[in-house]
């Protein structure tokens, strides 16, 4: 492109353009496509050529169908097809029709569906297109799915399977496979399901081990893949298999991290644990592991117990009150699209209501951009917490340990990484805290490699520690376009700063003195890293891994650290706490949350403690201090976390006071 556009060769630019957003669309980053597509729109109309103005049009309709805006992909559609008959492009007209007949069907249209693609299929077999006869009989496939003829769908899905073997296309080889899986597993044959999605899943690692090192791509092509590994959790269960279940679901989550990780910690790419080291690894963390998984229509949960012992629970999400629970409307093509099913959207809005309820009006941040109020389950106050409870902890309330002291490791699935656990409340008003203590891991495998990273950590000389607290503010423009302010002084923190830098016997950075350049220049060798400041998360949808740290500016920098520069970092602090608002969140993948706990993390530190929403100067300025001195009483730093938090309730009995802090990774 850049060629291109140095010798104005227009027809090149807009080829470069149309081919990066295929590119972004494959890696399932629609928002990018659309950019590069309505670029190269107005390039092909200039020069006047059709075919590449009736592609960027289709590819549009594709992005578009892709985020679930169907009827505006129809229009897109209804536009490459009339460029397509008017200049005899066989091809062309029949990949619209095809794309036609997918929307139609996501809307319900069934009949208009069938039509769509049944004059697809004519044209590729006229005109010898494998491809699109494959993709024809495909969509065909998922039209009878969504008509519940399960019969009639894994004919066509099979005939699909045989052409995209047959001509190399590893995408449409796993899609039907993962398609068969899905109607075999709906006409109650759980075992041929079974053996179908494990070979989707074969050909979907295969794919992602094609992309080397690059983790922001490996998360992408896996929010594409992520159903294959949901339904084989289901085809086990189905045969009474709950443990080879929770080999899949470790399996299929935190897979990108594990091997960034791997890699940056120069080790060997880590196969995923099988059951037995999955209960060497509670042995080892002497701990009971709590792993969730959102399936189809319910939730799963494995309780690992330190003795090895694993006990499975299903919660039905359709028979469990949680309030307005809106009946699943969505047709077998926008399902397989979407790769989530009832519970998914269930527990989302129970997770986000939730937050609600905790949000405070003031803080360390400005909000992000997403909305995050969701009000159809009209639950207020601590009744949220409560549902919460009955939801995922309830059903397993018996095997969690009965001492406060031991330790229980949630392994949280997509949205629930966002559940303040701490503040759950039982139906006698207690909370989770109270009960035990507390930590957060994204997989098991990634909770065994940073135990192996606390164990060279041990070894290392790494004595001085960073304190840093309210920072002479950069500038951050509110909005796209929009001039930017300074952000607000925060002067609590640095209150807590310099109570923390006492108990610690240092001195902290503050005002002036908090730089980016002299934060990251200590941060190489500090043992604790305290960062007490503002937390942005406005980048949340753009590439890479969204999270930033208001530090003081100077020089040419902005005073900005974002979390793709802390990963590009080489640390060997013991702990990283950051004092901050939304700082434990970011983008929810299946790959864990993409945020910058993962950043410090893969940066070398074993142990973070972040935020879960906007936390108040007040509470905050009393808890951290207190975590230190717990600190200096016990080594375990979640056990410190809890009695902080405890504390911190006896003054300010709010959650949302107190419980917005989370401890990932290892505790001591």
């Amino acid at each position: 492109m850049s060629i291109a556009r140095a010798i104005g060769d227009k027809q090149g630019e807009g080829n470069s353009l149309g081919s990066l957003g295929l590119a972004y669309g494959s890696l399932g980053d629609y928002k990018q496509a659309i950019q590069y597509y309505q670029q190269y729109l107005p390039i092909a109309r200039a020069i006047g050529d059709k075919q590449g103005e009736g592609a960027s049009l289709g590819n549009l309709g594709n992005a578009y169908f892709s985020l679930g805006d169907y009827k505006q992909a129809i229009q897109y559609y209804q536009q490459s097809l009339s460029i397509a008959r008017a200049i005899g492009d066989k091809q062309g007209e029949g990949n619209s029709l095809g794309s036609l007949g997918l929307a139609y069907d996501s809307l319900g249209d069934y009949k208009q569906a069938i039509q769509y693609h049944q004059q697809s299929l004519s044209i590729a077999r006229a005109i010898g297109d494998k491809q699109g006869e494959g993709a024809s009989l495909g969509n065909m496939g998922v039209v009878y799915l969504s008509l519940g003829d399960y019969k009639q769908a894994i004919q066509y899905q099979q005939q699909w399977l045989s052409i995209a073997r047959a001509i190399g296309d590893k995408q449409s080889e796993g899609n039907s496979l993962n398609n068969l899986g899905y109607a075999l597993l709906n006409s109650n044959n759980p075992k041929a399901a079974e053996t179908n999605l494990r070979s989707a899943i074969a050909v979907w690692e295969s794919m992602r081990a094609r992309l080397g090192d690059n983790d922001t791509f490996k998360i992408s092509i896996f929010e594409i893949q992520a159903m294959s590994y949901r339904l084989l959790q289901q085809a086990l269960i189905a045969q009474n298999q709950p443990t080879q279940a929770l080999e899949i679901a470790e399996r299929g989550r935190a897979r990108a991290f594990a091997e960034l990780l791997a890699s940056r910690q120069q080790s060997n790419s880590p196969a995923p644990p099988n059951l037995e080291r999955i209960q060497q690894i509670a042995k080892q963390q002497n701990a009971t592991l709590v792993e969730y998984s959102i399936a189809w229509n319910d939730l799963y949960i494995w309780v690992i117990k330190p003795t090895g012992k694993i006990t499975f629970h299903k919660v039905d999400i359709k028979n469990t009150k949680l309030g307005n629970i809106a009946e699943d409307t969505r047709t077998a093509a926008a399902t397989l699209a979407e790769g989530r099913g009832v519970a998914n959207n269930v527990i989302t809005n129970l997770v986000r209501e939730t937050r609600s309820t905790l949000k405070t009006t003031t803080g360390n941040v400005s909000p992000p951009n997403t909305t995050d109020i969701v009000r159809s389950l009209n639950c207020r106050g601590n009744s949220c917490l409560k549902q919460m409870y009955k939801l995922l902890i309830q059903p397993i309330a018996q095997e969690l340990p009965t001492n406060p002291d031991s330790r229980v490791i949630f392994i949280p699935h997509e949205s629930l990484f966002l559940v303040p656990f701490a503040a759950l409340q039982d139906e006698n008003e207690k909370f989770l805290i109270e009960k035990h203590t507390i930590l957060i891991a994204p997989s098991v495998q990634v909770l065994e490699l940073t135990r192996q990273k606390r164990l060279k950590l041990q070894q290392a000389s790494q004595n001085s520690v960073l304190i840093v607290g309210n920072p002479t503010m950069p500038k951050v423009s509110p909005k796209i376009g929009e001039p930017a302010k300074q952000l607000d002084p925060l002067p609590g923190t640095e209150t807590e700063a310099n109570i923390i830098a006492k108990l610690l016997n240092t001195q902290p950075l503050t005002g002036k003195g908090a730089t980016k350049a002299a934060v990251e220049q200590q941060m190489l060798k500090a043992k604790i890293i305290h960062l007490a400041t503002h937390g942005l998360l406005d980048n949340i949808d753009e590439p890479g891994i969204p999270g930033v740290v208001a530090l003081a500016p100077s020089g040419k920098d902005d005073g900005l650290l974002s979390a793709n520069e802390v990963l590009k970092l080489k640390l060997n602090a013991e702990l990283v706490v950051l004092s901050a608002c939304d700082t434990g969140w970011g983008r929810i993948t299946g790959d864990g949350v993409i945020g910058l706990p993962r950043a410090f993390i893969t940066a070398g530190t074993p142990s973070i403690v972040a935020s879960l929403w906007r936390v108040p100067d007040e509470s905050t300025a009393f808890l951290m201090p207190e975590f230190y001195r717990q600190l200096g009483k016990n080594r375990d730093k979640a056990r410190a976390l809890r009695q902080a938090m405890l504390e911190t309730r006896k003054k300010y009995p709010n959650p949302s006071d107190w419980a917005a802090f989370i401890f990932i990774g290892e505790a001591e």
